[in-house]
C-alpha cells in the first residue's frame, strides 16, 4: 500500500501536533503519577492511624462536618455508593464511624463519628505538615497549586456536564 505524500514528507503541522502525544507532555499523566507518588507518601503516615488513604479522605470530611449523609459524603469526595459502602463498613468495623438510618427518611443513611473517630483527628494533625515538608514547597506555593487544581477540576466537571 502506498503512503500518502504528507506522511512520507512529514507535514510540519502534524509533527507539532504529534509532539503533544509524548507521555511527558500529558497533563493526565502528570496528575496521575503525582497522585500515585502522593498516595505512596501517605501510606507510612497513615499506618499508625490504621487508615488507608481513601479512609483518611472520609475522615477528613467527617472531621469537618459530622453527621453527613452517605450521598453528601459521596458528592464531597466524588465517589459513588458502590465505592463508599465498603469503605464506610470498614471504618465502622474499626470503630471510627456509625451509620444510622435517618428518622425522617429511611432511604437516607447518616454518618456520625464515634468518640474514637473524633480522637483520631488529634493523631492526624501532623500529617499535612509532613506532606508539605516532603513537597519542598513553600506554604503559599502549595495553597496556590491547590486552588489551581480545584479550578481545573471544576472546568473539567463543567466540560463533562457534571
Amino acid at each position: 500500500m502506498a503512503r500518502s505524500k504528507a506522511s512520507n514528507t512529514g507535514d510540519s503541522r502534524d509533527d507539532s501536533r504529534a509532539q503533544w502525544l509524548q507521555l511527558d507532555r500529558q497533563l493526565c499523566f502528570a496528575l496521575y503519577s503525582s497522585s500515585l507518588a502522593m498516595t505512596k507518601l501517605y501510606k507510612p503516615l497513615l499506618a499508625p492511624l490504621g487508615l488507608t488513604y481513601p479512609q483518611y479522605l472520609v475522615m477528613l470530611v467527617l472531621w469537618e462536618a459530622d453527621g453527613l449523609s452517605v450521598s453528601a459524603l459521596g458528592q464531597r469526595l466524588s465517589l459513588d455508593s458502590g465505592t463508599l459502602t465498603p469503605l464506610l463498613k470498614r471504618l465502622e468495623a474499626l470503630g471510627h464511624v456509625e451509620r444510622c438510618r435517618a428518622t425522617d427518611d429511611e432511604r437516607r443513611v447518616d454518618l456520625f463519628l464515634t468518640t474514637a473517630g473524633r480522637k483520631l483527628r488529634a493523631k492526624a494533625l501532623n500529617i499535612p505538615e509532613q506532606l508539605a515538608c516532603a513537597s519542598a514547597c513553600e506554604l503559599d506555593e502549595l495553597v496556590t497549586l491547590t486552588q489551581r487544581l480545584h479550578e481545573l477540576r471544576a472546568r473539567f466537571a463543567k466540560a463533562s456536564g457534571d
